[in-house]
């Protein structure tokens, strides 16, 4: 009878054991996907924001080379204005995708170059 006892008592141990875990999630594969999706979407909006950013600076980039370009033989003034806004945008771009870089993990987009060329 004693026998009996102890393993009828070992298995309310175990089944307290077992319902505990569960409750505490030891055996469930669940995500916390609220968790989850918060960090997901502050990803992806902080990767949002730096792809614009990046965007932006090259379209001033262009901008101001083509400038440069267009006026370098006529209006000489201008044109180092250009230069010079350009080859301040490069610098700063090429410092932004530098410190910015690890957000695409290896996957750049096609439109956004690794770096600007200074203008000589």
């Amino acid at each position: 009878m004693k026998i009996v006892g102890w393993i009828i008592s070992g298995i309310i141990g175990l089944l307290i054991v077992v319902l505990l875990m569960n409750g505490f999630g030891f055996f469930n594969e669940k995500v916390n996907y609220t968790y989850q999706k918060a960090i997901d979407n502050v990803s992806y909006e902080r990767l949002k924001k730096v792809e614009d950013t990046a965007r932006a600076m090259i379209a001033t980039y262009k901008s101001d080379k083509l400038t440069y370009e267009a006026y370098k033989n006529t209006d000489v003034e201008l044109a180092t204005q250009a230069k010079i806004r350009a080859n301040r945008t490069a610098v700063a771009y090429n410092e932004y995708i530098l410190k910015n870089s690890f957000q695409w993990k290896g996957n750049i987009p096609s439109d956004i170059y690794n770096q600007l060329e200074i203008i000589e």
